[in-house]
């Protein structure tokens, strides 16, 4: 007999949890390398984009920046005295603090 108490996850077409990069630019001319001389499509701001690319590729993709700007930030919330904040700061601080235990989670599981 089906579990009629138990939750259920219904998705829809083109809804629930997928998440793919889609970029038929780079499927198209990824053989051309980085750029193509009759077209050259930049899917975001830089005011330096060449500079942005040898970061990415030499330093770390911007998740890893992100995760060592987070790791540096707990060293400091770790030292905060809370007891002088705000209720909307502590709540921001909690925020912060439950995103990079979520991350850490999700890092767990994929190890």
């Amino acid at each position: 007999m089906p579990n009629l108490t138990a939750p259920t996850n219904v998705n829809l077409p083109l809804s629930g949890d997928v998440t793919q990069a889609i970029n038929p630019w780079k499927w198209i001319f990824d053989w051309a390398g980085s750029s193509f001389s009759l077209i050259n499509v930049n899917l975001g701001r830089s005011s330096n984009p060449k500079l942005e690319q040898e970061i990415l590729n030499e330093v770390g993709s911007y998740g890893r920046q992100l995760g060592r700007m987070g790791e540096a930030m707990q060293v400091l919330v770790d030292r905060l005295d809370r007891s002088s904040l705000s209720k909307e700061e502590r709540h921001t601080i909690e925020a912060f603090e439950v995103q990079l235990r979520e991350i850490g989670d999700l890092k767990r599981k994929q190890a």
